[in-house]
């Protein structure tokens, strides 16, 4: 195994190993169906809610699958770690979580999630007539075309999609409604990441890229992918504003109250996330910017890569209602 160090049994299991404790952990609230790898929120479909669906390659955790529940996903697809989930597992979730009202597909920028969702929507559609819709989720400022994506990768507004998303479906409104928030929120987020230290993927058993002990790579992705450019190692306020600095450059926040996530991408502990959103907060104030609501923690992880991203929203007086909504998931809870 050389240096790979992990909790696990055997690197081909890893996700099926996982989703066995998610269940043991969790059975009042999820289940699980371990031939499809699809988890689901234990109340099964609402009659007359749109039905939110999700997924992705595993790794990213709490993306997807512990934003399943009410207010936020009905169902969440587990590909193999860093790798798309299949049309059938979309399939299959599109169809057990349909209430009537439509489903909606939040899609994470990535050729082969892409690729796989359309398939299963056209499959679900052709075979029981459900209108599916889908979103698919932008937000990376950082490059334009990547290792796995055509234009701008999807990282963590999927978090504030899926939740405003949810929070809509929940209140009961039309597929037309749901899929218009869910783009509009997509349209009004930007993300930019920072890795102070590669991940290391189960089955490759060695980290993805090498970093020297006093370097940093700015622009990075969530599997992996080559980031912007590789700097020295600065200090948290001076990183800070390497974080802030291109998004602001992409899209003007001022004016709307801001959602602002700043996420750990796995390894980074808690003490330097948030002195690190301390020195974000400083710069966006000094800007003018109004952080009406944040997140600080992990959300949308790259297994144990440490380093961090910053995903800045423009709110709106329907926003904020959406945000405040009562959720109720593990990786996501309050109100409820």
């Amino acid at each position: 195994m050389g240096d790979m160090k992990k909790i696990i049994n055997s690197p081909d299991n890893v996700v099926a190993d996982s989703l066995k404790g998610l269940e043991l952990a969790h059975s009042d609230t999820l289940r699980i169906d371990h031939e499809n790898k699809v988890v689901y929120a234990r109340r099964g479909a609402v009659k007359g809610k749109v039905g939110l669906v999700s997924g992705g390659g595993s790794g990213h955790e709490p993306l997807h699958s512990g934003f399943v529940g009410p207010g936020m996903l009905d169902a969440a697809c587990c590909g193999e770690v860093f790798t798309s989930p299949v049309p059938d597992q979309m399939m299959a979730a599109t169809s057990e979580v349909d209430g009537g009202a439509g489903v909606l597909h939040i899609v994470k920028n990535y050729t082969g999630d892409v690729m796989n969702f359309e398939m299963a929507a056209e499959m679900a559609n052709a075979e029981t007539g459900v209108d599916v819709r889908s979103v698919v989720v932008n937000d990376d400022v950082a490059v334009q075309d990547s290792l796995y994506t055509a234009g701008r990768r999807g990282v963590g507004a999927t978090v504030f999609v899926e939740k405003l998303a949810g929070a809509a479906a929940e209140a009961k409104a039309s597929l037309d409604e749901v899929e218009r928030i869910a783009k509009e929120v997509n349209d009004r987020s930007r993300s930019y990441g920072i890795a102070l230290t590669s991940c290391t993927v189960p089955s490759a058993g060695k980290p993805t890229f090498d970093l020297g002990e006093d370097e940093i790579e700015v622009g990075i992705g969530i599997h992996g992918e080559p980031g912007r450019e590789r700097r020295p190692l600065v200090t948290a306020d001076e990183l800070a504003a390497e974080l802030v600095e291109p998004i602001l450059a992409d899209l003007d926040f001022s004016g709307e109250p801001v959602f602002a996530m700043l996420n750990g991408m796995g390894a980074t502990p808690m003490i330097e996330l948030y002195l690190a959103y301390g020195e974000v907060a400083a710069i966006l104030e000094a800007k003018g910017i109004k952080v009406a609501r944040c997140l600080v923690g992990n959300y949308i992880t790259s297994l144990d890569m440490a380093g961090c991203s910053l995903t800045l929203t423009q709110g709106s007086e329907e926003l904020l209602k959406l945000w405040d909504a009562p959720v109720n998931t593990t990786g996501l809870r309050w109100g409820c």
